[in-house]
């Protein structure tokens, strides 16, 4: 017999512990939630495990407008842009996918996958670069859609971003299926994520750090010595929303008392990295 295999009574054990814990049939989604917590609590599931069970139950509740990255903080390229005009955006931002517009953004003509650009880096290829050639369709999807329904439409169709309309159907916003797996298993790293390690302040080199914004700000001005108002706010991400007086998206800057801050990532919700240098004043 397979030692790694549980035997007949070690099987039936976990059967009879599970079957305890699932007592009575739940009647509805809080009943169904409050009994995977008490398998959880007993040790029958994982708290991974049950975390994602949640996320999943709530992605079935929610709709696109709950989570889409909203029209003014999209990062776009536009139809009469040259790939020279193009780079900059693609290599700062570091997405692999963009819509592509005309005149305005609520015009959205198509997809860009930066991938798609790589053949024509070479000198000798760039004269002959035609945005049609490499131009891809647009998914456009109504604000109140499902996310569970578009996450299943997503895997159906290979595709990854779609794009938001709202009832009169003017482009309101995009969503990835990045932004719907992270509903389900909580927020995926990427490049430009810092690792959570107890220092949130990382050297760049001798004037350029990347800051955490959930930093404290208390560690924050301990760090450069600066004195911003610890009673007023708990963290960076407080004083630069503040300092901005909006939301701001990927690239924004601000100047506060001789520091610059920029940008790094941020999603419609709040502000995730920044990078800050120290300007002249």
């Amino acid at each position: 017999m397979n030692e790694d295999l549980p035997s007949p009574s070690e099987h039936g054990n976990w059967l009879e512990r599970l079957a305890k814990s699932l007592i009575g049939t739940p009647s509805d989604r809080t009943q169904l939630l409050e009994t995977l917590r008490q398998a959880q609590r007993q040790n029958l599931l994982d708290p991974d495990v049950l975390s994602m069970i949640e996320g999943a139950l709530q992605v079935s509740e929610m709709q696109v407008r709950d989570i889409m990255i909203p029209r003014v903080q999209m990062e776009t390229l536009n139809d009469t842009d040259t790939l020279e005009q193009m780079l900059p955006t693609i290599i700062e931002s570091g997405h692999s996918r963009f819509p592509v517009v005309s005149d305005k953004k609520d015009t959205v003509i198509g997809l860009i996958l930066a991938k798609d650009l790589l053949r024509y880096l070479a000198s000798d290829n760039r004269e002959s670069f035609v945005l049609k050639d490499i131009l891809r369709p647009a998914v456009f999807i109504p604000e109140s859609k499902r996310l569970n329904v578009l996450l299943n439409d997503f895997r159906n169709r290979r595709n990854h971003m779609a794009i938001v309309v709202d009832e009169y159907g003017a482009v309101s916003g995009l969503i990835t299926i990045e932004d719907v797996l992270e509903q389900i298993v909580g927020e995926i790293d990427d490049e430009h994520d810092v690792d959570e390690v107890e220092n949130a302040i990382l050297v760049q080199d001798d004037n350029r750090f990347t800051v955490k914004a959930l930093t404290p700000l208390e560690e924050f001005n301990e760090y450069f010595g600066t004195r911003f108002d610890e009673d007023e706010f708990d963290t960076v991400a407080g004083l630069v929303v503040k300092h901005f007086g909006h939301l701001p998206s990927n690239g924004e800057t601000v100047r506060i008392d001789g520091l610059e801050f920029k940008v790094l990532k941020a999603d419609s919700r709040r502000v995730h990295l920044l990078e800050v240098r120290r300007v002249a004043q």
